[in-house]
C-alpha cells in the first residue's frame, strides 16, 4: 500500500509517518522542501517539490498541510495563506487525484473543530449546524474541496481536529514555558471549551480512517471529555507540579494577539460520536491521563 502525505513535517506528520512505514505502507510526502523533510523523516520516505513528481498510483492520500493560526497576528495576507495552504493544495490534491489511471481509495483530509463555530456549552457531534463565522466559513471551504473528491469514487474522511496534545510540539509548545515558571493560568474567565486529543490517539485514529472503508464524511478527531479552559489550565499545572493563579484576562489577550483571541476566548465542546460508533478505543480519554503519560 502506497500512500501520499501532505504536511508530513509537521507536528502531526512526524508522528504518523514511523506508524504507518511500520504498519507497511509506503510513503511519498508532498514538501516544499524535500532536502529538508529528508533529514527529519525515515529514509525510506520518498519526498518530492511537486505533485508532478509524485507516483501516478497511490492507494490513499493523507491531507495534513495546513498554515499556524497560531504563528502570529492575523491580517489579510494571512489569511490569504491560511486559505491557500488549507483551502487551494485540496483543490489542487484533488485535481491531480482525479488525473491518475485509478484515483486513490481513500482520502483522509484535516479540518478543525473551529467549523463549528462558538457555541459556549452546546455539545456538538458531527451532525451539529455551525456558526457562520470566520473560522467555520475557512474550514467549511477547506472541508468542500477534499469532498470533491468523492466524485471520483474516493472515500473521504474529514477530520476535525481539535487541540493537539504531546510534548514536543503544538498547542502545548506555547502554553509550557510560564506554566513551568509557575506564571500559567486561564484565558479570560477560563470557562470557554477545549476539544483536545492526544497525538497518539489521532495517530490511532488516522490508521483508522485508512483502514476502515465503512468510515467516511465528517469525524470529530477529539478526545471524549472536553474541558473548560480553567480546567485544562489547573490540570496541566498540576502535572508540571506547578501553582496556577495568573490568568490573562480578556482584553489583555486581545491586545496581545489581535482577532485570534475570538478563538482562544470562546472554543467548542465537541464529542467524537463517529470514532465512538466505528469502534475507536481513546488510549486517554481524560486531560489527566494525557498529561501523565506527556510527562511521565
Amino acid at each position: 500500500m502506497h500512500a501520499l502525505i501532505t504536511g508530513g513535517t509537521g507536528f502531526i506528520g512526524q508522528a504518523l509517518i514511523p506508524e504507518l512505514i511500520a504498519a507497511g505502507w509506503r510513503l511519498t510526502v508532498l514538501t516544499r522542501d524535500p532536502i529538508a523533510a529528508h533529514r527529519r523523516l525515515p529514509a525510506a520516505v520518498r519526498c518530492v517539490a511537486t505533485l508532478d513528481a509524485a507516483p501516478q498510483a497511490v492507494d490513499a492520500v493523507v491531507n495534513l498541510a495546513g498554515e499556524s493560526l497560531a504563528a502570529g497576528r492575523w491580517n489579510a495576507r494571512r489569511k490569504q495563506m491560511f486559505h491557500d495552504s488549507r483551502v487551494g493544495l485540496t483543490e489542487t490534491l484533488v485535481q491531480w487525484m482525479g488525473q491518475q489511471p485509478e484515483p486513490p481509495a481513500v482520502l483522509v483530509s484535516a479540518s478543525a473543530v473551529g467549523f463549528y463555530g462558538a457555541q459556549g456549552n452546546t455539545l456538538l457531534d458531527e451532525t451539529a449546524a455551525p456558526v457562520n463565522e470566520y473560522q467555520h466559513r475557512l474550514c467549511d471551504a477547506w472541508e468542500a474541496a477534499a469532498r470533491q473528491a468523492e466524485a471520483l469514487g474516493t472515500r473521504v474522511v474529514r477530520l476535525r481536529i481539535g487541540v493537539v496534545l504531546d510534548a514536543d510540539g503544538g498547542a502545548l509548545q506555547a502554553m509550557l514555558p510560564p506554566f513551568r515558571f509557575g506564571l500559567g493560568g486561564w484565558l479570560g474567565e477560563g470557562h470557554q471549551w477545549m476539544s483536545w486529543i492526544h497525538r497518539k490517539d489521532l495517530i490511532a485514529l488516522i490508521q483508522l480512517a485508512l483502514s476502515d472503508p465503512q468510515l467516511s464524511g465528517a469525524v470529530n478527531a477529539v478526545a471524549p471529555t472536553p474541558v473548560t479552559n480553567r480546567h485544562f489550565s489547573r490540570a496541566l499545572g498540576h502535572a508540571l507540579h506547578r501553582p496556577v493563579f495568573l490568568p490573562i484576562p480578556a482584553w489583555a489577550l486581545r491586545l496581545l494577539v489581535g482577532e485570534m483571541a475570538h478563538l482562544l476566548l470562546t472554543g467548542q465542546r465537541v464529542v467524537p460520536v463517529a470514532a465512538t460508533e466505528a469502534g475507536f478505543d481513546y488510549e486517554f480519554d481524560t486531560v489527566e491521563a494525557a498529561f501523565a503519560d506527556i510527562f511521565d
